[in-house]
């Protein structure tokens, strides 16, 4: 009997995690098709501005979310069963979210115009991407908030669908207009968007589990700000840390380097399929276990290892396919094999670190940020003395260290907090 029902539960998984991996490929396709499409059209310069932009761009949302996302998440996996207490949350989470707009735009307009122009975009361009991008920046902070909802319900394939029509509907805007406009602030506006009216749509979807007529809960505030507390200073300093090789080469490198990995990042997009599959099935599962060691301890172990041996995988496929992987991206970085295999790598590394943190984040586990802080920045500095970050494999094997001193900082922190149950 026992056996019956073992195989019973892996076989709901692999179903699941097979539905939920082949719908975010069609989405991750798609958005490569999109990638692809950009960096073959767009001129090397034009590209560089672009890659800056989309850069920012991530580091804005990270600035702006300011934790609120794993607070929400955090505060609704606790009634995530009751409409009327979600929506509270939810409409908490919305409110503060628009005082961190502010503060995120503030900062990183200035920095990413300066980098613009220093990098040979003129007044008018720099202009022309910063209003392009505001568009971006807005609908991503919109969504990642109002996916909570869905992903608390395990409601995967309405979720799903709107994320391939949003993937689809910004292939469509950049087919059209890219190839009449190759410019950079042309591809930038064509991101955002699609994702407006996606958003538009997965309100539709969240009014089925939630009631948003609420006004903002004092209390749920509270409890949501003081997990932004505890996540924010590392927020700050990862919005941009995350970027470190982007933001190196940006000063000390030159435009054609800054193209290079920005067409090099696009094929490591494609490793966001593991996040956003991971995201949707199993953070919120891990978010939801009881507070039981032995529980934990072994769904937390079997999903480090699970990414370790995908790691491994990955990085060796690339290593063996880099000339055919290469050639999607065209003759203009055809020459990049070595520099792909330490990109993926280190993408690799990070991203896993970025996995663990959101696993245990979820239950509202936060490490104290001078802490985290603290090692990423010794291990930054360490490395900034001893490799040569003037040029491309310089910067990707400083982001190799990085990445593996994320990954044990937050494997371990992960444990600490396990074990912590254990003398309860």
């Amino acid at each position: 009997m026992y056996k019956v029902i073992l195989f019973m539960k892996i076989k709901a998984w692999f179903m699941l995690l097979g539905t939920t991996g082949l719908a975010q490929a069609l989405v991750q396709g798609l958005g490569l098709i999109s990638g692809i499409l950009v960096i073959r059209v767009l001129p090397t310069e034009e590209y560089a501005l672009y890659t800056l932009a989309n850069t920012m761009l991530g580091s804005m949302v990270l600035l702006a979310n300011g934790g609120i996302s794993k607070g929400v998440m955090a505060q609704g996996s606790k009634v995530w069963k009751d409409k009327e207490k979600l929506g509270e949350v939810m409409v908490t989470g919305f409110d503060l979210r628009k005082k961190f707009i502010v503060a995120s735009l503030i900062v990183g307009v200035p920095i990413l115009a300066f980098l613009l122009l220093k990098n040979n975009a003129s007044i008018l361009v720099t202009i022309l991407i910063i209003i392009a991008l505001i568009p971006a920046f807005i609908s991503s902070l919109s969504n990642s908030l109002i996916v909570i909802v869905p992903q608390l319900h395990q409601d995967i394939i309405p979720l799903q669908k709107n994320q391939i029509g949003v993937n689809l509907g910004r292939l469509l805007m950049l087919g059209v207009l890219i190839f009449f406009f190759p410019l950079a602030f042309v591809a930038v506006f064509s991101a955002g968007i699609p994702q407006i009216i996606g958003n538009l749509r997965l309100r539709k979807i969240v009014s089925m589990h939630v009631n948003l007529n609420h006004s903002p809960s004092k209390e749920i505030s509270k409890k949501i700000l003081k997990t932004v507390k505890r996540i924010f200073p590392e927020a700050v300093y990862y919005s941009f840390s995350s970027q470190i090789t982007i933001w190196l080469l940006s000063i000390f490198g030159t435009t054609t380097s800054i193209a290079q990995i920005g067409a090099l990042n696009r094929i490591a997009v494609l490793l966001t399929l593991i996040t956003m599959v991971f995201n949707i099935v199993i953070a919120p599962r891990f978010a939801r276990l009881i507070d039981s060691f032995q529980l934990l301890i072994k769904r937390y172990s079997t999903v480090l290892f699970g990414l370790i041996i995908l790691l491994i995988i990955i990085v060796f496929t690339t290593y063996v396919f880099s000339t055919q992987i290469l050639f999607i991206l065209g003759s203009k970085y055809a020459n990049l094999e070595r520099e792909i295999v330490l990109l993926i790598l280190g993408s690799s590394l990070s991203l896993i670190a970025g996995l663990v943190y959101n696993m245990y984040s979820s239950r509202g586990w936060i490490q104290h940020p001078i802490l985290a802080i603290s090692m990423s920045l010794i291990t930054l500095i360490l490395g900034i003395s001893l490799i040569d970050i003037s040029n491309l494999v310089g910067v990707l094997k400083l982001n190799i260290l990085v990445g593996t001193s994320q990954l044990l900082t937050h494997g371990i922190f992960g444990y600490y907090k396990i074990f912590q149950l254990k003398n309860r």
